[in-house]
């Protein structure tokens, strides 16, 4: 008899992040229902952290937003030759670096500290983004306080434009409001997550489809087919 596999497209939030120890792991209970509730394959993407795919006992392929990114940059953004990648954190440093190599231009990063969670206390700027178009890249926007800031920050040290283009857009709380009062001339989301609401009261929000990196997806592990092709290519 054949055996189908569950194809469950989701993203964790916040599920990883160990800060202390006896701290809690919550990514692998979620890892955990999801196969006791029957899933036998899992397709996400862009996970907040990679490791999440080693607490999963099934199949986990983590696909990426970025080649659909690239193509967006530059279809969309003219001066892109003229760009500079910015990490709003030390931790995207190995997203925007990648990123910045295939297009061939330079990165940045801020550094911030943050007096707690959700609230940033002091932003410092390495790189130099003068006379550049800026773009801001991350994984997800949650209320948007730390992209804000660091939009502001960018401005202020001299880039002509500020864009940003994130994986998940959340927007919570004051997000909306915060994007709407933010010098930012496009903040581009993937649609994992649905925008037209949230679109109707910013127009500054855009969306990239990803549907049929997904749908890729699925058709080449039925039909058990390389699912790496997708990690570099947008399917046509």
């Amino acid at each position: 008899m054949l055996k189908y596999s569950i194809e469950i497209v989701f993203k964790f939030k916040h599920l990883c992040f160990i800060s202390q120890s006896r701290a809690p792991i919550s990514a692998k209970l979620v890892a955990n229902m999801l196969s006791v509730a029957g899933a036998d394959h899992i397709i996400t993407m862009d996970l907040h952290a990679s490791q999440i795919q080693g607490f999963f006992d099934i199949p986990v392929d983590n696909l990426y937003a970025e080649p659909a990114v690239l193509q967006w940059i530059k279809e969309n953004i003219l001066e892109w030759r003229n760009c500079i990648i910015v990490s709003p954190d030390a931790g995207g440093a190995k997203r925007v670096t990648s990123i910045a190599d295939r297009l061939n231009v330079e990165f940045a990063l801020i550094h911030k500290e943050r007096k707690k969670a959700n609230e940033v206390d002091r932003m410092v700027l390495v790189g130099d983004v003068k006379d550049r178009v800026a773009i801001l890249v991350d994984d997800m926007a949650d209320t948007c306080g730390t992209i804000c800031h660091a939009a502001d920050k960018l401005v202020s040290a001299g880039a002509t434009k500020v864009y940003a283009i994130l994986t998940h857009g959340i927007f919570s709380g004051p997000a909306i409001s915060r994007i709407n009062n933010a010098p930012f001339e496009a903040v581009v989301v993937t649609n994992t997550i649905p925008q037209e609401e949230k679109m109707k009261h910013c127009p500054k929000i855009q969306f990239i489809d990803i549907s049929m990196i997904l749908a890729e997806a699925i058709r080449r592990t039925h039909n058990g087919e390389s699912v790496s092709y997708l990690f570099s290519h947008v399917p046509l």
